[in-house]
């Protein structure tokens, strides 16, 4: 596609855009009185208006209802999690029975681990990219010391090659190769926080499965963003948050994933609780945990029923939109974020763009290397209205959204980009 940097191409884009106007239905935050350029959803997605009347519908039950609401009124809370499960299977590419709605990632991802990762004495190397988030870092730490390994010893962190930015896939798969007999999980993102890149989930989880090794994936920055497919990519477990490209929410519920090959295997050591008991003998209130089919049989707790209020808000619009609509728009969008940016900053060098250029190796973050002027670069761009996100040591990532942003808002950037490295350059 042939891009302008003009405002009239950014609102003809916006016109002919199918998805424009799903953007009226989320609110937007304000800096200095005027409407933000919000381009931070990879962080926390913006509140869908309805939100309001989903909680409202839920605390008028919890009044009127109190305990009798767990099995009486529309959406009884015993089962109320089965009302997410259609849009989270289309989100991550699953069947209903692979997906539930609980608990935080860092939480899903430790009883995840405690299933799957059975190290022995010959096969207990975990495979993860270097400078992973923390939540994957401090969690496979801890996870390898639970079973008295050594971190040093058992991590294998892949970084990219020498004055490169990301991993080249080739890579990934040799080192599984490289690994074999001694490799017992490659446990990455999906979407690397930092530098944008998404992996190839699928040929990963393959060339884990040919060395005997299996493939689980935190999907936080990869969930609502990029087209996954994870029962067809025979992934064998993944967690998410929903709080960034879901919009449900600060620090709201998460999902998580579980190949159906798993469905009834009983035998699986886990952290069991009484909301992942079979919920036919529930209360029995017997000793003798017998899991339920499906990832639900991971639960622990009952349903935070506020919370999965708020994230159905997210997940009906998700439902309606459609995710491979949003990613067709996502991919225009960031394209055109990409154009204006090497557009204007040209020969600058003040910034550099980290984040593959194709299309298929990215979600809508792209990360900027900024190589002078560091965070105040950042801050400028802030007390001109454009809400990013900072990285340390020297990275600005700005993500447009499909759902709410539009190519009027990458217009609206790029005149403060202007004249930002006007001060910079």
């Amino acid at each position: 596609m042939n891009f302008e940097f003009s405002e009239s191409f950014a609102l003809q884009m916006d016109a002919q855009d199918p998805l424009a106007s799903f953007r009226s239905r989320f609110h937007f935050p304000k800096v200095d009185g005027k409407e933000a350029v919000y381009f931070c959803g990879n962080s926390l997605g913006l509140q869908p208006k309805s939100v309001k009347d989903h909680l409202e519908k839920e605390l008028n039950n919890w009044a009127d209802l109190a305990v009798d609401g767990h099995f009486h009124g529309e959406d009884a809370w015993y089962h109320v999690r089965k009302k997410s499960k259609p849009a989270l299977a289309e989100i991550v590419g699953a069947h209903e029975h692979e997906v539930v709605a609980m608990n935080n990632l860092s939480v899903n991802l430790h009883l995840l681990m405690v299933s799957f990762y059975r190290p022995t004495k010959e096969r207990y190397k975990i495979i993860v990219e270097a400078g992973a988030f923390p939540s994957d870092q401090y969690m496979l730490e801890t996870q390898i010391k639970f079973h008295g390994l050594d971190p040093a010893d058992t991590l294998v962190e892949l970084a990219p090659r020498a004055g490169e930015h990301t991993l080249r896939t080739e890579d990934i798969l040799a080192e599984i190769r490289k690994q074999g007999d001694k490799l017992a999980m490659v446990n990455m993102a999906g979407l690397q926080y930092y530098s944008g890149q998404l992996f190839d989930i699928k040929a990963i989880a393959a060339a884990a499965h040919s060395v005997g090794a299996l493939a689980g994936f935190d999907l936080a920055h990869a969930a609502g963003n990029a087209l996954l497919k994870l029962h067809d990519w025979d992934v064998d477990f993944a967690t998410w948050c929903s709080y960034k490209y879901l919009n449900s929410g600060p620090g709201n519920i998460s999902g998580i994933f579980v190949h159906e090959r798993y469905a009834e295997r009983s035998d699986l050591p886990r952290f069991a609780g009484w909301w992942g008991h079979d919920e036919g003998e529930r209360f029995r209130m017997e000793k003798g945990f017998v899991p339920m089919f499906g990832a639900d049989g991971w639960q622990l707790s009952n349903t935070d029923v506020l919370g999965l209020a708020a994230h159905q808000a997210s997940l009906d619009i998700f439902q309606e939109s459609g995710i491979e609509n949003l990613r067709a728009k996502s991919e225009k969008l960031t394209a055109y974020l990409e154009f204006i940016i090497r557009e204007i900053s040209g020969e600058s060098g003040v910034l550099e763009i980290i984040t593959p250029n194709n299309p298929a190796e990215r979600g809508c973050q792209l990360s900027l290397l900024i190589h002078r002027g560091g965070k105040s670069v950042f801050d400028e761009w802030y007390h001109q209205g454009v809400v990013g996100d900072w990285r340390n040591p020297n990275v600005i990532r700005l993500a447009p959204t499909p759902l709410y942003n539009s190519f009027l808002d990458v217009f609206r950037f790029a005149k403060i980009l202007e004249q930002s490295l006007k001060k910079f350059a």
